[in-house]
């Protein structure tokens, strides 16, 4: 055995520190709501982050009759991933991204598994605003995390097609967390979110043929043939 060799892998930084944030974030917004952290003002706090950082599909059809587009407005499909609901709302986003980053980070590198989350995360708000036209501001990390979950699929199918196996196999997990999302929808009054992870999850599959070690050597090998 080689005793130098660590028994567990540790997770990749990039992954470890946006859970911190999404975390730390959520932290202070309990201190702040207890009374413990900030004055009378901080029960506030998070509902001003909502304010302010959450994805609107009102403004988004603002910005694009006036084609006007603030940097602050834009900025918030950025920053909306990191302000949650709730305590549960916050530890479940952390806890997929944990699981999903540790796994993508590992095969693609800490870069591309950042701007998997980013990229996923704008795609999922994109969706959202879009397709909807639901007043309900979009908040939470779910939809860059399912973003992290379509890289994941993409490196299953990748896997299973080395083997010669139905790559159909390889979205079993979207197609479990799409149903439960379903049963919710169904049985439990529930926001139309559903299509902001749809859109993440389709944005960090699709990522995923760039961002690959595979897909910088063809975008390489393209920009030498020029």
């Amino acid at each position: 055995m080689d005793n130098d060799r660590s028994t567990v892998n540790p997770l990749p930084p990039v992954v470890a520190a946006l859970f911190l944030v999404i975390i730390g974030i959520e932290i202070v917004f309990q201190l702040g709501e207890r009374g413990i952290l900030g004055g009378a003002g901080a029960v506030g706090w998070r509902l001003a982050a909502i304010q302010s950082h959450a994805v609107s599909g009102v403004v988004l059809d603002w910005m694009v009759a006036n084609n006007h587009w603030p940097p602050a407005q834009l900025a918030r499909f950025v920053t909306y991933p990191f302000v949650h609901a709730s305590f549960t709302h916050a530890l479940f986003a952390g806890v997929i991204l944990l699981a999903m980053g540790k796994m993508v980070g590992e095969a693609f590198g800490q870069i591309a598994t950042l701007a998997i989350f980013v990229v996923s995360g704008i795609g999922g708000a994109l969706a959202y605003a879009l397709i909807l036209d639901d007043p309900q501001p979009l908040i939470g990390g779910f939809p860059p995390v399912y973003g992290l979950i379509g890289a994941f699929t993409w490196l299953l199918a990748r896997s299973l097609a080395r083997i010669g196996a139905n790559q159909s196999r390889a979205f079993t997990l979207i197609a479990v967390l799409m149903g439960i999302q379903f049963l919710f929808g169904v049985f439990f009054e529930t926001q139309n979110d559903w299509v902001a992870d749809l859109g993440g999850f389709a944005t960090g599959f699709g990522l995923c043929f760039v961002v690959s070690p595979a897909g910088w050597a063809r975008l390489r090998g393209r920009g030498r043939g020029k």
